[in-house]
C-alpha cells in the first residue's frame, strides 16, 4: 500500500513535469525565432555584429575598387569597375542594414540606461551615416529608419545636414562615454576595444577631428572651432594602441582577409588578380619608403638588358642565368616554391635591338625588382611584356601583393577603421592652415611613424623621415601623400580626402571613359525605381560637370555638395 502511494505521487509528479515542459515548448514554437522582441534585445549582442559588418564593408571598398580608383592596385582581369571607375548604379542596402541594427540598438541602450552601449550606438551610427553620404552624397537621414512608420519613401537630406548631424551624434557619443558607466557590459562583445571606454572615447573625438577636417573647405570656421576644442582636450588618438580596428580571425569568409587564397574557389585567381598599381609602387621608390618590399613581392620573372643578347628580346625565360628552352612561364605555385629554394628567374631584352623593332620600339619594359601596373591601361594583363596574357596565368614580369596578403588572417592583416596616423595627419594639416593644435612638424613627424608601427616597420621612422621628399616641408601636399600612402588597404578616406583637395595629384588612365577620376557612387536601383521621386530631387541637387553628362545626371564625376564651388578634385 505504501508503495502504491509512493508510485502514485510520482507518477502525478511526473506528469506535471511533462505537461509543464510541453506548455514551453508549444510555447517557444508559437514565437517567431527571427522576430527580436524590443523589450527583450540585448545591445551586447548587438554590438557585434554592427561592428564587424562596418569594419569588412570599409575593409571591402578600402581593399577593393577604392584602393583602385586612388591607384594603390590595379587588376588585371575583370578590372573595369576597379580602374576605370566603371560604377553603375550601386545600392546602399548593407550600409542601411547596418543602420537599421544600430537604430534599434540605440533605442533599447536608451531604455535599459546603458551610457556605454549608447554611446557605441551613437558612435557607429555616424561611422556608417558618414560612409553613405561621403560615397553617394545626400541620402535619407531625418527621414531614414523608420520602418515602423508609414513613412515608407523617405526624403534625402542635403550633405550640409547629415554631416551636422554626424557631428551631433558624434559629440553625444562622447558625452556618453565621458560618464564612464559601463552597466550591463560584456566586453568580449566589443570587437574593436574589449570594452575599453575610454578608447571608445578617443575614437569618437578622433571620428569628429575627421569629419571637421572634411568641412575644411565648406565651413572653415566650425571645422577649426571643433578640431581646436578636440586638441585641446588632448583626447583623440594617440597611439596604434588606440586604433580602430577589426582583427580577422580567418575561419570563414566573413571574418577573414578579402581575396585570399586560403578559401578561394578558384585557386587563389581573385587574389593574383589584384597588382600593385605604378603609381604607388614609384612614390614608394621615390621616397625609399621600406613600406615597398613589405605590401609588394619582387617580381617572379626580371627583365634584364643585356646588350650581348642576339634577339630583341628573350622567347624564353631563365633559370639562374640558363636559358630554358620552350618555358616561358611556370604558374603562381611553381614559381613561389623554386623560387623558395634559392632559384633566381630572369628574361633577358637587347635595348638596342628592341629599339630597333617596328613591334616593341614604343613598348616600355620596367626592369625593377617591384613592378606595378600603370593605372586605367586598356590591356593591363599584357603590360610589361607579359607572355601569357589572359587570366589563366599570372603576369610574371609584375608584381603581387606580399605574401601575407594571401593568408586569411595575420598579425598585420587588420579591418582598420580609423589609426592614430589619421589622426595626427589631420593636425598636421590643421596646423598648416594656421589652426591652434600645436606643431605642424611635431604632427606630421608622429603620423609618420606611426603609420610605419602599423606594419610592424618602427624601426625604420629614423632613417626615412630625413629621406628626401619625406622630410617635413610645411606642405599640405606632402602631408596628404604622406596620408594617401599611410592608407594601404583602407583607401576610403584618402578618396575623401582627394574629392576635398586635390591631393595626391593622380590622373585618370587611358581606358578611363572621361579624363578624370570618378567622385561618387551613382544612386542605386533600389532608390530610382522605388523612391524615384526623391532621388530625383537629390539628382538635382548634384552640380553637372563637364564629365558623365551622356551617362545622365547621376553618374559617379557630379559633385555633390562638399565638392561645389571648391574647384576640387578638378
Amino acid at each position: 500500500m505504501k508503495n502504491f502511494k509512493l508510485f502514485s505521487k510520482l507518477f502525478v509528479i511526473f506528469s506535471l513535469v511533462v505537461f509543464t515542459a510541453c506548455e514551453d515548448y508549444y510555447t517557444e514554437m508559437n514565437q517567431n525565432p527571427n522576430g527580436v522582441d524590443l523589450a527583450a534585445a540585448n545591445p551586447n549582442l548587438m554590438m557585434t555584429g554592427i561592428m564587424q559588418s562596418a569594419a569588412r564593408s570599409y575593409l571591402g571598398l578600402g581593399y577593393g575598387n577604392l584602393a583602385g580608383a586612388m591607384q594603390h592596385t590595379q587588376k588585371d582581369g575583370w578590372h573595369s569597375s576597379h580602374n576605370v571607375y566603371d560604377w553603375g548604379p550601386t545600392d546602399w542596402t548593407g550600409w542601411y542594414n547596418m543602420l537599421r541594427d544600430t537604430e534599434f540598438m540605440l533605442r533599447r541602450s536608451q531604455e535599459l540606461e546603458w551610457d556605454f552601449h549608447e554611446g557605441i550606438a551613437l558612435t557607429m551610427k555616424a561611422f556608417i551615416f558618414g560612409n553613405v553620404t561621403d560615397f553617394w552624397g545626400d541620402a535619407p537621414y531625418t527621414e531614414a529608419l523608420q520602418g515602423e512608420s508609414d513613412l515608407v519613401n523617405p526624403r534625402f537630406d542635403p550633405q550640409e545636414v547629415i554631416y551636422t548631424g554626424i557631428i551631433d551624434d558624434l559629440n553625444a557619443a562622447v558625452q556618453k562615454f565621458a560618464t564612464r558607466n559601463t552597466l550591463g557590459l560584456i566586453s568580449q562583445n566589443d570587437i574593436y576595444y574589449g570594452g575599453n571606454v575610454e578608447r571608445w572615447e578617443r575614437f569618437a573625438n578622433s571620428l569628429l577631428l575627421r569629419y571637421y577636417m572634411r568641412l575644411s573647405e565648406k565651413m572653415p570656421s566650425i571645422a577649426q572651432q571643433g578640431i581646436e576644442r578636440i586638441y585641446a582636450s588632448g583626447v583623440f588618438m594617440q597611439s596604434t594602441a588606440d586604433d580602430a580596428n577589426m582583427d580577422l580571425l580567418g575561419n570563414i569568409s566573413q571574418d577573414s582577409w578579402p581575396e585570399n587564397v586560403v578559401q578561394s574557389s578558384s585557386a587563389g585567381s581573385e587574389f593574383r588578380r589584384i597588382k600593385p598599381c605604378a603609381t604607388l609602387v614609384g612614390k614608394l621608390y621615390e621616397l625609399d619608403d621600406p613600406r615597398l618590399r613589405t605590401w609588394f613581392r619582387p617580381v617572379h620573372c626580371r627583365w634584364v638588358e643585356d646588350p650581348t643578347l642576339p634577339t630583341a628580346i628573350d622567347e624564353f625565360i631563365r633559370e639562374n642565368g640558363v636559358l630554358l628552352e620552350g618555358r616561358r612561364s611556370f604558374l603562381d605555385i611553381q614559381y613561389m616554391d623554386r623560387i623558395a629554394e634559392g632559384n633566381v628567374y630572369t628574361r633577358h631584352f637587347n635595348p638596342a635591338l628592341k629599339a630597333a623593332d617596328p613591334v616593341l620600339a614604343n613598348v616600355p619594359i620596367d626592369t625593377r625588382e617591384i613592378v606595378g601596373i600603370p593605372p586605367g591601361l586598356v590591356t593591363p594583363d599584357g603590360f610589361n611584356l607579359n607572355p601569357t596574357v589572359g587570366q589563366t596565368i599570372e603576369n610574371q614580369h609584375v608584381s603581387q601583393l606580399a605574401d601575407m596578403f594571401r593568408q586569411a588572417s595575420g598579425e598585420f592583416l587588420k579591418a582598420r577603421i580609423l589609426s592614430a596616423a589619421e589622426v595626427h595627419y589631420i593636425l598636421a594639416e590643421a596646423a598648416i592652415r594656421g589652426w591652434s593644435v600645436g606643431n605642424g612638424q611635431q604632427h606630421y613627424e608622429k603620423a609618420v611613424e606611426l603609420s610605419l608601427q602599423m606594419w610592424g616597420l618602427g624601426n625604420e621612422y629614423g632613417n626615412y623621415i630625413n629621406n628626401a621628399g619625406v622630410a617635413y616641408t610645411g606642405n599640405i601636399e606632402q602631408v596628404l601623400n604622406q596620408k594617401w600612402i599611410a592608407s594601404w588597404t583602407s583607401a576610403a578616406e584618402s578618396w575623401n580626402d582627394f574629392k576635398r583637395t586635390g591631393y595626391p595629384q593622380i590622373q585618370a588612365g587611358p581606358a578611363s571613359r572621361y579624363p578624370a577620376v570618378a567622385v561618387r557612387f551613382p544612386y542605386g536601383n533600389d532608390e530610382i525605381n522605388y523612391n524615384n521621386r526623391n532621388t530625383i530631387e537629390a539628382v538635382g541637387r548634384l552640380e553637372i560637370t563637364q564629365f558623365g553628362q551622356e551617362i545622365g545626371d547621376n553618374n559617379q564625376w557630379a559633385k555633390p555638395w562638399l565638392m561645389q564651388g571648391t574647384g576640387n578634385p578638378w
